[in-house]
């Protein structure tokens, strides 16, 4: 490279005004570093993402349904954004608390746990939940459960199938796992029994025989990988949605042609979460030649922004 190649893209100062759209500011994010600069290049890769031709995995970790992105997870599946939707059990039991009438309510981190403990709340960092409302899913779940095993009473589930009839069977249509249901959207959860539907199911399988074959999931997904003309990505954080999605790649003669991560985890640790996806080309998951972005920063602010002006631009 020479010297007029490193100067070629000089900062441009934002600039901020009066009525301006989401679009507009990621357009003023673009003149940008640092933070700024990468929420705008995640962007555009977000909406080259959305090429027809494109099969699109979205990995969702963290507690991200409790902290309010639940209606933005089930409009991207109503609106054709996620083709395959990897998510840890928790996200999914708090969709269903929601779903079956309960609540996550803006509480405050200083507060005494202990006093919390006897008043039969429950906290997740500044969110509170009660504990009524695990009593309801409990029994909601075992119903939900109890009608499945009635209409299938010899079948072997995966667990993506297992989540589609529960989905079924949820009346709330802002549910993440009913829109995914409706939309034959498949729901992939590895790591399902850390969570209180893998303690229901367990406790379940006492009174009633279920089977739920944990290994078949991989072979949905990895034909969903194969059939791909192009494939891209979309995490927010990282742990076993993102890992169950980056593995799908191995088997498969490509990677990964557009990725983006949006995390607060740094890579010196070697975990996941913060590991870059260069780090990825390495193992092949990612293609030599994909667009690729991480955008460090909490995705409760940086999801809603990324989506919200990939779909006023798409709009435009």
């Amino acid at each position: 490279m020479t010297n007029d190649d490193y100067f070629k893209n000089p900062i441009r100062h934002a600039h901020v005004r009066q009525g301006m759209t989401v679009a507009e500011l990621a357009r003023e994010f673009d003149k940008c570093a640092f933070g700024a600069g990468r929420l705008a290049k995640a962007i555009k890769i977000y909406r080259a993402m959305q090429a027809d031709d494109v099969t699109r995995f979205f990995g969702l970790a963290g507690a991200m349904i409790p902290a309010g992105m639940r209606q933005i997870i089930a409009d991207l599946i109503k609106h054709g954004n996620i083709n395959a939707l990897v998510t840890t059990g928790a996200n999914l039991v708090h969709d269903m608390i929601e779903a079956f009438g309960g609540e996550h309510c803006r509480g405050e981190c200083t507060v005494d746990d202990i006093e919390l403990k006897s008043a039969r709340i429950d906290r997740i960092y500044d969110v509170f939940l009660s504990d009524e409302h695990f009593t309801t899913f409990e029994k909601r779940f075992d119903e939900i459960i109890d009608d499945i095993v009635d209409s299938y009473p010899q079948r072997q589930f995966t667990i993506s199938d297992f989540l589609k009839e529960i989905g079924r069977r949820i009346t709330d249509r802002n549910s993440i796992l009913r829109a995914a249901s409706d939309f034959n959207v498949p729901i992939f959860c590895p790591a399902i029994a850390d969570s209180s539907i893998g303690l229901q199911s367990w406790i379940f399988g006492y009174k009633r025989n279920l089977q739920v074959d944990a290994f078949m999931d991989i072979r949905q997904i990895m034909d969903i990988c194969y059939n791909a003309k192009r494939a891209g990505a979309l995490f927010v954080g990282g742990g076993v949605p993102k890992n169950f999605i980056m593995q799908s790649m191995l088997l498969i003669p490509k990677g990964f042609d557009f990725a983006i991560q949006l995390t607060m985890d740094s890579p010196e640790t070697g975990g996941l979460s913060g590991a870059t996806l260069d780090e990825a080309k390495s193992w092949g998951k990612i293609g030599e030649r994909a667009e690729t972005v991480t955008v460090y920063s909490d995705a409760t602010i940086t999801l809603p922004l990324l989506v919200a002006a990939m779909s006023e631009q798409t709009k435009g």
